[in-house]
């Protein structure tokens, strides 16, 4: 009984951990979504000036 009750308890602790790093996950892909248009620059669009 022992046995199935840390495995059950392993379980939700494997669970926890994958959701607290695909929200963290998550969260860098859209930091990295919001700077990365500032950082891009058209370089076409310099010379054609």
């Amino acid at each position: 009984m022992a046995k199935v009750i840390r495995r059950i308890f392993a379980a939700i602790t494997v669970a926890l951990l994958a959701f607290r790093a695909v929200g963290s996950f998550l969260s860098w892909v859209e930091h990295q979504e919001e700077t990365a248009t500032d950082a891009w620059v058209d370089e076409d669009e310099y010379e054609d000036a």
